[in-house]
């Protein structure tokens, strides 16, 4: 796999992610401090990778 076919994946996974986490009502459930977790490690990698995460990021967390 070649780093933009990675990069890709990584928006692609980010996005999915912020929409399951937008779409959940109980902020404090398990489920969505699991997804905030990888919300947190999806946006680092996708930081140090060189993608503006700014224009991607719909939680604003």
């Amino acid at each position: 796999m070649t780093d933009t076919e990675m990069i890709q994946r990584n928006i692609e996974e980010f996005s999915r992610l912020q929409k399951y986490m937008i779409l959940t009502q109980d902020k404090e459930s398990a489920a969505y401090k699991e997804m905030y977790e990888r919300y947190i490690d999806l946006k680092a990698i996708l930081t140090a990778s060189g993608v503006n995460v700014t224009e991607l990021d719909r939680v604003k967390a």
